[in-house]
């Protein structure tokens, strides 16, 4: 009989939890309270105590409320596909007894993220668990469950069914969205991570997605430029915040020149106005508005550098941010000339409009280094700010034609052939408000942001093995 593993719980609270499952034909077994959830001891103790075909097991803390064919279904489907793993849509039901509907999205061969959401059901074929543990060599607090399902997927198919299964009724308090989305970037959790990419970058050797840390050096003065840096400033109706961004561009101090380029995309609340206002007290602004209608700030981002003005080096500014003080612009350029690399990302801290830090505060991304930092990059969601590129490399590669995700899109793309330079001290400050197009997505919102982004890594992922087997060839 197939058996379901449960979190810990007391022995009095027991009965409802088994009652609530007596229509279903499976075994319920609950997990050992010293043993982290996620964490290889445990998935050994599974593998250990699993029988049927399929075991299913519970990844969170909340309850569980199986639907009346949940186990059943999934069973039929993982017969069928012959899938590995398999996990499906959830209702969530808040301490307040409100009924949300939880769409997942279908694993993809890139969708290498630690944070991939199964729900909080999933169920393993047992024979494909036995495998993966009986290859499972390091003990991970952590990382556990994120070894598992890469080694799962290495051995078939991970299926999303997308139909609600099981509802969970919360019993705890949520994670906030600003936790979530930077908590693998929270110092507090750099144990975990460290756990986190050394499993995954053991999945790409295995899989032939890993590059050794060897780079193509780049020639940064081999074209002449008039001017050395420009700040690029995509912007589409911020009349609230453009001001304060385009201060923070023009009052740079340097020795070199610069200039700001803001590419106004059809702005219809006031802000083309704010922009022209400024301009005509300093003559190192140029105002573009595209004469296309059908740009994301990808595409802006575009016409920007391949603008005759754009200078030797490409700096980020977002119009909702602000530059840390008045000598970042010279401090990337030194760092240019310093580390010689076509890109380098800065550090910035997260904080309200009013300049108040927000947690987790400082986003250093200290967990990328020099020689495994581009593999890491395939496990991460994001690589950091103020983004900054070498001129005409930026312009051969162009970034995607979309608003969100195009910056790593581009940086994983350098990063498969260049080193990608640091500045771990805070340049930007990336203010969050309620006007922000990532301020607070919604679910729906969410999961196109993550199948994008997990498509962009299939690509890459595509590109270097293609690259590794070019180089094994000569």
């Amino acid at each position: 009989m197939n058996k379901l593993f449960l979190p810990y719980r007391h022995e009095t609270d027991r009965q409802p939890i088994i009652s609530r499952l007596q229509d279903a034909t499976i075994d319920v077994e609950f997990l050992d309270p010293d043993k982290p959830l996620r964490s290889t001891a445990m998935i050994k103790s599974i593998a250990n105590n699993c029988s049927g075909d399929y075991t299913f097991i519970m990844l969170g803390e909340n309850t569980l409320i199986p639907g009346r064919d949940c186990f059943s279904r999934m069973e039929a489907i993982g017969s069928n596909t012959g899938a590995v793993m398999l996990y499906a849509d959830y209702r969530h039901r808040n301490t307040q007894g409100k009924t949300t509907d939880c769409q997942l999205i279908d694993k993809q061969e890139g969708a290498l993220r630690d944070d991939f959401d199964f729900g909080q059901l999933i169920a393993v074929k047992t024979a494909s668990l036995r495998e993966a543990v009986a290859e499972m060599t390091s003990e991970y607090r952590a990382a556990g469950f994120y070894d598992l399902w890469l080694r799962l997927s290495r051995y078939g198919e991970i299926v999303h069914i997308n139909e609600y299964l099981y509802t969970i009724e919360e019993n705890t308090s949520a994670t906030s969205h600003h936790e979530a989305q930077f908590s693998y970037v929270d110092p507090r959790n750099r144990a975990s991570q460290i756990e986190m990419e050394e499993v995954c970058t053991a999945y790409l050797k295995a899989t032939g997605g890993w590059l050794a840390p060897a780079f193509k050096e780049i020639d940064l003065e081999q074209e002449k430029f008039d001017t050395e840096a420009t700040v690029i400033i995509p912007v589409k109706n911020r009349c609230t915040t453009i001001g304060d961004a385009l201060e923070s561009a023009l009052s740079q101090k340097t020795d070199f020149p610069y200039n700001v380029i803001v590419v106004d995309n059809h702005s219809s609340d006031g802000t083309t106005e704010i922009i022209d206002r400024i301009g005509e007290t300093h003559n190192n602004l140029i105002h573009i508005i595209p004469d296309r209608e059908d740009l994301g700030i990808g595409g802006c981002w575009n016409l920007a550098a391949r603008h005759e003005k754009c200078g030797r080096y490409a700096c980020q500014l977002d119009s909702d941010d602000v530059y840390c003080d008045s000598n970042v612009i010279s401090r990337i350029v030194q760092e240019f000339r310093r580390q010689q690399v076509p890109m380098i990302i800065g550090s910035y801290r997260l904080t309200d409009f009013d300049g108040r830090e927000l947690p987790p505060g400082v986003i250093d991304h200290r967990e990328w280094t020099p020689d495994n930092g581009r593999n890491n990059a395939l496990r991460i969601n994001g690589l950091g700010a103020p983004r900054c590129f070498y001129t005409p490399l930026l312009r051969e590669i162009g970034l995607p034609n979309t608003s969100y995700g195009e910056d790593y899109a581009i940086g994983l793309r350098i990063s498969r052939e260049y080193q990608i330079g640091r500045i771990y001290d805070v340049l930007y400050n990336c203010r969050r408000w309620e006007g922000n197009s990532d301020a607070a997505p919604s679910r729906e919102k969410m999961n196109a942001n993550n199948t994008y982004k997990d498509r962009l890594r299939s690509w890459e992922l595509q590109a270097r093995r293609r690259l590794n087997t070019e180089r094994e060839g000569k």
